[in-house]
């Protein structure tokens, strides 16, 4: 979909980032290439979140380069600005507008970012309204809705600006049990379609099912990188392996 699939589109090099004297990510080399769906899993305060708001310029490291889809990220706003509308991000809270409509919620960004006309703004908005299943609610306000359904419009929402890059921070963390499936589900499916994508998350089954590799950190180090098979039967690391033994007995508690 967006080119030659083994091109790196996202690379860490050496990338070290500090709040103060703390460093939380420590060294990072990682490469993401065009359509790889990665998964990033670890304990609590491991860099997780840290490591995906690098990708989009709502952290800026200190040291290291770290190239997105050709730009190198320096922190200046102009650098920023250029792999904004490349990016899209889901949050754990929906961070919907309130005061407006689902529908205008979407088509807020295409209009005003992409200077899209309201026609053709609405026609996207409905577009990804279908294919996160859920046109019906397009005039409602997100009060009206569950966790569920705010969540799928969020991620429409990112959609409506064409992303080559969905970065995901534990997306299903503010949801109720039986709301977690369905925007897992929609996930899965915007996997398939080729979209590169970042996840964090602690869905294990969603990771086996859809990640080219996960990725363990732990201390603000990528422990390890793994296909989903290696990464659950054999990994390298003893850290990995407790973490895994605890949250897969947690998973079937």
């Amino acid at each position: 979909m967006y080119g030659n699939e083994t091109k790196t589109i996202i690379r860490f090099e050496n990338v070290s980032k500090f709040f103060g004297d703390f460093q939380v990510l420590r060294n990072i080399d990682f490469e993401i290439r065009i359509q790889e769906r990665i998964v990033v899993c670890g304990p609590s305060g491991s860099g997780k979140s840290t490591l995906i708001r690098c990708i989009n310029g709502l952290e800026n490291h200190q040291h290291g380069n770290l190239v997105v889809d050709g730009v190198t990220l320096d922190g200046s706003s102009q650098t920023v600005n250029r792999i904004r509308g490349k990016i899209g991000m889901v949050f754990q809270g929906f961070n919907l507008f309130p005061h407006l409509t689902v529908i205008q919620n979407l088509t807020l960004g295409p209009m005003r970012a992409r200077k899209m006309k309201a026609k053709e703004a609405l026609e996207l908005g409905m577009h990804y309204l279908e294919r996160v299943h859920i046109p019906e609610q397009a005039s409602k306000y997100p009060r009206e809705l569950s966790g569920g359904q705010q969540q799928r419009v969020a991620i429409a929402r990112s959609l409506c600006m064409e992303p080559k890059i969905m970065l995901f921070d534990e997306p299903t963390s503010a949801l109720d049990a039986e709301m977690i499936n369905e925007v897992l589900e929609v996930m899965v499916e915007l996997a398939q379609s080729g979209m590169t994508m970042v996840c964090v998350t602690h869905e294990m089954g969603f990771a086996r099912e859809v990640a080219d590799r996960i990725a363990f950190m732990d201390a603000g180090e990528i422990v390890e990188c793994s296909p989903p098979n290696k990464f659950f039967t054999a990994p390298d690391s003893e850290r990995c392996q407790q973490f895994l033994d605890k949250i897969l007995h947690h998973e079937d508690d």
